[in-house]
């Protein structure tokens, strides 16, 4: 079987959100979760079809989640810099 026999092309397909851009859910504790889902990249065959002859989609998606507590209230380090990962250049002298 060639190279070109083993794969499926595909033609990039624009698209738009449709409703709004969170689901929202509040906790018993009364944190509120809050869930996004993005279509990265989405794309149609353009040399092959299902099983059953409907098109066949190939689609790239993300998923974020934002947690906010009931209090609203977060906390972060002072000193952020004594924290962070050196530079990968420096990582390994």
């Amino acid at each position: 079987m060639s190279e070109a026999k083993n794969k499926i092309d595909f033609k990039m397909l624009d698209h738009e959100r449709i409703g709004g851009d969170y689901v929202s859910f509040k906790l018993e504790d009364g944190a509120l979760v809050k869930v996004k889902v993005d279509l990265d990249r989405v794309g149609i065959a353009i040399n092959y079809k299902n099983p059953d002859g409907t098109p066949h989609y190939a689609i790239n998606t993300s998923v974020k989640i934002s947690v906010i507590p009931n209090d609203r209230t977060f906390s972060v380090e002072k000193n952020l810099k004594d924290k962070q990962t050196p530079p990968p250049s420096q990582m390994f002298s």
